[in-house]
C-alpha cells in the first residue's frame, strides 16, 4: 500500500496573519472553499486571539459562522488561553489547538508566558474543551529556536509535549516557527519527544526562513511523521519573530511527496491555482516554486 502523508493547510490562519495583504471575510471563505476543492480535508481557519495583537484575524468568528459545515472539513481554531479557548468553543471549532511555547524570549512577546506558564494554561483549558467533546491538538512553537534568547534545548520541548500528553492531548505539533531548523535538529527532537511523549501523535510545521523547509519535511517523513502543515503558495509568517517568512508551501511539499510515491489526497493542480488566485487580492507574487515551474510530467 502507497503510504498516506496528510497535510494540515494554514494559510487561512498562519498564512493570512501576517501578510502584507488583507483578505475580506468573504475572500477568506472563498480561499477556504477553493482549498477544499483541492482535497483539503483538515486546516487551520482561524485564531481566537487578541485582535489588537493580530488584527488579521480579529474576524475569526464571522468566518467560522461562514464555513459550509456540509463539506467535512475539520477546521481548526488556534487559541493561547482561556478567553481564545471558550472564543473557540462558540465559533464550533472543529478542532482547538492550543499553542505553548518552547523559548522564553517568544513566550513572553508572543503569549506574556513563559514555557511552563504556557503549558500551565493548556492544563488550565483542556478540561473546558474536552468537556466541549472537542479534539485537542497543541503546538509547541519555536521548537528549533527562539528569535529572542537563541538555541532551544530539545529536553524542553519533549517536557512540554509530555506535559500535554497527560493533559489529554492526542497530537502535538512541533513548530519551526522562524525556519532555523535542519534535518539533523529535526530527528533529534522527534526522537526525544518520543521518549518523553510516546502517546502523543507528531505533527511537524515548517517555516523556509532560510531554505531548508523541505529537507525538514523529508527528515521528518523519514522519521515517521505522517502529518505535515503547509500552506498554500508558501505564505505566512509570525508577527511577533523578525524577519519571519512563510510556510513551507503546500504544493511544493505535495509535488515533492507525490513524486516519491507518496499520496496526499491533494489536487496538486487545483492547489497551484489557488496560489495564483491568492496573488492579485495579496497585491503580490507567492514564494512557491511550484506556482512558478508548475508540475511535472
Amino acid at each position: 500500500m502507497t503510504r498516506r502523508i496528510d497535510i494540515v493547510e494554514v494559510g487561512p490562519r498562519d498564512g493570512l496573519q501576517n501578510d502584507p495583504g488583507t483578505l475580506t471575510t468573504e475572500q477568506k471563505l472563498e480561499f477556504i472553499t477553493r482549498l477544499e476543492d483541492a482535497g483539503v480535508k483538515r486546516m487551520e481557519s482561524g485564531s481566537f486571539v487578541s485582535p489588537r495583537a493580530v488584527p488579521k484575524m480579529a474576524d475569526s468568528a464571522e468566518v467560522f459562522r461562514g464555513l459550509d459545515r456540509t463539506r467535512k472539513t475539520r477546521h481548526i481554531a488556534l487559541a493561547l488561553n482561556e478567553k481564545g479557548v471558550r472564543r473557540a468553543v462558540d465559533a464550533k471549532a472543529d478542532e482547538i489547538n492550543f499553542v505553548l511555547v518552547a523559548g522564553e524570549g517568544f513566550g513572553l512577546k508572543n503569549q506574556r508566558m513563559t514555557p511552563q506558564e504556557s503549558a500551565d494554561a493548556l492544563a488550565a483549558c483542556a478540561p473546558l474543551i474536552h468537556e466541549a467533546e472537542i479534539p485537542l491538538s497543541a503546538t509547541i512553537s519555536v521548537a528549533f529556536g527562539d528569535p529572542y534568547s537563541g538555541e532551544v534545548e530539545p529536553a524542553v520541548v519533549a517536557n512540554l509535549a509530555a506535559q500535554a500528553q497527560r493533559a489529554g492531548v492526542a497530537e502535538v505539533g512541533l513548530g519551526d516557527t522562524i525556519g532555523v531548523a535542519t534535518p539533523w535538529d529535526v530527528r533529534n527532537v522527534i526522537e526525544q519527544v518520543r521518549l518523553q511523549a510516546p502517546d502523543v501523535y507528531l505533527r511537524l510545521h515548517f517555516h523556509d526562513t532560510r531554505g531548508a523547509g523541505l529537507a525538514n519535511v523529508f527528515a521528518a517523513v523519514e522519521a515517521g511523521i505522517d502529518v505535515i502543515d503547509a500552506s498554500c503558495g508558501g505564505i505566512g509568517g509570525c508577527p511577533f519573530a523578525p524577519a519571519a517568512t512563510g510556510n513551507v508551501a503546500t504544493e511544493d511539499v505535495v509535488y515533492m511527496l507525490e513524486r516519491a510515491g507518496f499520496e496526499t489526497g491533494i489536487d496538486l493542480g487545483k492547489m497551484i491555482e489557488t496560489a495564483k488566485w491568492l496573488e492579485p487580492l495579496l497585491g503580490h507574487k507567492v514564494s512557491s516554486s511550484l506556482s512558478k515551474a508548475g508540475a511535472f510530467p
